[in-house]
């Protein structure tokens, strides 16, 4: 295994080109000063306003093109499809992390938020205020579909996560856990410091990969859960729609988004990252001493 430092192909090592940022304090209470703080808080809950109205308003329009019991002679084949249900999501995210990554970090979703916040990317302060953020930006996104579409909105489900007939709770929630997983490692790995200086000649190549995760997930689990892996967009529906089946279900798309989040942290940060093995080196030396 090749240290952060890495080795020349002649032996002698090399000085790595990149820093990693030092562990962003539990509580920062200077954050509470700083105007960029807020302007960051904005950014999250703009930007999980629209990615909510775009995507739940596609999932509406979808069912509405392939209802063919509707007045206007749905067809089934017609509409979008599943994925273009799954591009909407993912080229959303794409397009809202590219816009809002200098800004926020881009976050959009509670699961990712409570990852970095494990990793010790963001403070705690930080890491409640995005999540109240994303999660009021989610209901007025859904809020904004239903103003628009008050003629769809209740007959098409509102776009709200529920888990489909004929699967098991367990089922629901390993979807969940495994959907997020995959999200969150991938935005470890597109933000790791270490890539981003090699690559840093390609600027969306971050939010490219996480946008693709995105869709990659949507395409596997929509039969299952709708696919949540984003507790605010699962909230601001279910708000919003306000039905007993999408409440009864709501703890799966809680429980298991942050059950995911924690493993990719703890992942990419003690075993990909060699996070583990310093730890116990530490250990060990602080032992013999």
């Amino acid at each position: 295994m090749v240290k952060d430092g890495g080795v020349a192909e002649h032996g002698s090592f090399t000085v790595k080109d990149y820093h990693d940022p030092p562990p962003a304090p539990l509580i920062d209470a200077a954050e509470l000063t700083k105007w960029s703080f807020y302007r960051a808080i904005i950014a999250e809950f703009i930007a999980t306003l629209l990615f909510l109205y775009i995507t739940v308003l596609t999932v509406i329009g979808y069912k509405s093109q392939t209802d063919t019991n509707a007045g206007h002679g749905g067809d089934q084949c017609g509409g979008v499809g599943v994925l273009g249900i799954a591009w909407a999501f993912g080229g959303m995210i794409f397009v809202l992390v590219y816009c809002t990554a200098g800004i926020s970090g881009g976050h959009i979703n509670p699961a990712v938020t409570f990852g970095l916040f494990l990793a010790r990317k963001v403070s705690m302060i930080r890491a409640i205020m995005y999540m109240v953020a994303q999660c009021l930006g989610a209901i007025c996104g859904v809020g904004l579909v239903k103003a628009f579409q008050k003629a769809y909105y209740k007959k098409y489900g509102g776009g709200a996560n529920e888990l489909a007939d004929g699967y098991s709770t367990g089922v629901g929630l390993s979807a969940e856990i495994i959907g997020t997983f995959v999200l969150v490692y991938t935005v470890f790995s597109a933000t790791d410091p270490k890539r981003s200086a090699r690559d840093s000649h390609v600027p969306v190549l971050a939010p490219l990969p996480i946008g693709f995760a995105v869709f990659m997930v949507h395409l596997a689990t929509i039969p299952i859960t709708g696919t949540g892996i984003n507790p605010a967009r699962s909230f601001g529906a279910a708000v919003i729609y306000n039905q007993e089946k999408a409440w009864d279900d709501q703890w799966i798309f809680w429980v298991g988004p942050f059950i995911g989040a924690a493993i990719a942290a703890f992942y990419h940060q003690f075993i990909l990252r060699a996070g583990a093995a310093k730890a116990l080196g530490s250990f060990r030396s602080s032992y013999h001493v």
